[in-house]
């Protein structure tokens, strides 16, 4: 049986690198990717953990990757970061579905944090 990874979705290639290194101190592995697309295909090719997706992609936004793996896997955790305030139907999306919310930039607590709330 593979190990459990989690699964990060950022366009920014050195955000997401950075959100891995932090992970792999909590001895979580990670794969990046940079879009929804492939992120779905991901979920299919690895045994997923939690998914940390970022809100602004290019071809599928982080809230529509967020509805996508609830709709297939509600019991997937899901945690969208943003740097940016949501808009008010993405805030209520993300508020009623997401297993969690991280404002960029972050800090090691706050991934601890969450990681400890998603595993009690």
């Amino acid at each position: 049986m593979a190990e459990p990874v989690a699964l990060i979705v950022d366009d920014n290639g050195p955000m997401a690198e950075v959100l891995a290194e932090m992970l792999q101190v909590f001895q979580l592995k990670s794969i990046t990717v940079q879009d929804g697309e492939t992120a779905l295909r991901s979920l299919n090719e690895a045994e997923i953990c939690l998914v940390i997706t970022d809100i602004r992609m290019p071809k599928m936004s982080g809230v529509e990757l967020l509805r996508s793996i609830k709709a297939q896997n509600p019991d997937l955790p899901v945690v969208v970061i943003s740097g940016y305030s949501l808009a008010p139907e993405d805030d209520k999306t993300v508020r009623s579905i997401a297993d969690g919310f991280l404002n960029k930039p972050f800090k090691m607590e706050d991934i601890q944090a969450l990681l400890e709330r998603l595993n009690n």
